[in-house]
C-alpha cells in the first residue's frame, strides 16, 4: 500500500478542485425534478465544470469488468436510480418520476488534481422509508469524518459507517469501497463501509480520501447490469450513496468537496 501524504499546497489544489465539483453537483441537486432525464443532468454537471477550468474525471474511466462488451465509462457522472447503487449511466430515455431517489456522483481534474463527491436525492415526494435512507446514510457519512483523526484507524473510520447503518437496520455493501485521492481518483488505501475499530492502519495528517457510504434497505448483495457498469441490488431494494472528499489534518478533519 502506498498511501502519499499531501502538502498544503497539493491540499489546496485538491480543495479547488472539490469546489468546482460541489458547484456541478448543486447545479445538479436543482435540476432534479420529474420529467427531467439523467441525460440533462450530466450536460449541465459538465458544463459546469468545463466553464471553470476543470474537466470530467469520469468520462473515458477505464472499465475494470472482464466482458468482452466492457467499454470505457461514457459520461460526465454516474446516475443511480432507486435500485441501482452506483455507476449508472446517463440517458436521455431515463426519465426521473414522482417517488424516485437518484444517487448522483460528479468527480473532476482540476490543475492535476481530483474532486470527488455524490449525494442521493429524492424525486419530488418521496416515501417516509426513502426519506429515512437518506437520512441515515448521509449521517453515516459525518460519522466517518468525524472518525478522520490522527490517532485513530482505518477501521475506526470504516466501523463507523457500519455501525450506524446497521443500528437503523440496514446493509452496507461489501464490493465497492472509498479510496484515496488526489492526483488519481482512486489512490490507496482503499475504505470500506465495513470494518473493527482499533484495526488498520494509523491515519496520518496529510492523508487525502473519499469516504463514501452505500448502504440498502435489503440485503448487501449486488450485480452489475449488462451495461457493465451499473450496480443494482440483488433484491431490487432501496439504496443510497452520499460522498465527499475530506483531508485528515492535525486538528479538525476537513471536508475538500464544499462549494
Amino acid at each position: 500500500m502506498a498511501i502519499i501524504i499531501k502538502t498544503r499546497e497539493e491540499i489546496a489544489l485538491l480543495r479547488e478542485a472539490g469546489r468546482i465539483n460541489a458547484l456541478a453537483l448543486e447545479a445538479m441537486r436543482r435540476a432534479v425534478h420529474p420529467g427531467v432525464t439523467t441525460a440533462e443532468l450530466d450536460s449541465i454537471a459538465e458544463d459546469v465544470l468545463r466553464s471553470h477550468g476543470a474537466v470530467p474525471a469520469f468520462l473515458g474511466y477505464p472499465n475494470p469488468s472482464p466482458r468482452r462488451s466492457a467499454r470505457p465509462y461514457p459520461a460526465t457522472i454516474t446516475a443511480s436510480v432507486n435500485d441501482e447503487l452506483v455507476h449508472g449511466i446517463p440517458s436521455r430515455r431515463r426519465v426521473l418520476v414522482e417517488g424516485d431517489i437518484i444517487s448522483l456522483d460528479c468527480g473532476c481534474i482540476y490543475q492535476g488534481f481530483v474532486g470527488d463527491a455524490a449525494f442521493t436525492i429524492g424525486v419530488g415526494h418521496i416515501s417516509e422509508q426513502a426519506e429515512r435512507l437518506l437520512r441515515v446514510t448521509e449521517e453515516a457519512l459525518y460519522k466517518a469524518i468525524e472518525a478522520s483523526r490522527v490517532g485513530n484507524r482505518l477501521g475506526d473510520v470504516s466501523a463507523a459507517i457500519q455501525a450506524h447503518a446497521e443500528r437503523h437496520g440496514y446493509n452496507v455493501v461489501r464490493e465497492y469501497t472509498g479510496h484515496g485521492v488526489g492526483r488519481e481518483m482512486h489512490e490507496d488505501p482503499q475504505i470500506p463501509n465495513w470494518g473493527k475499530r482499533g484495526h488498520g492502519i494509523h491515519l496520518r495528517a496529510g492523508m487525502t480520501y473519499a469516504l463514501e457510504p452505500m448502504i440498502m434497505i435489503g440485503q448487501p448483495e449486488v450485480y452489475v447490469k449488462r451495461d457493465t457498469w451499473t450496480v443494482t441490488t440483488k433484491d431490487h431494494s432501496l439504496c443510497a450513496h452520499f460522498e465527499h472528499t475530506i483531508a485528515v489534518s492535525d486538528g479538525e478533519p476537513e471536508i475538500l468537496t464544499l462549494s
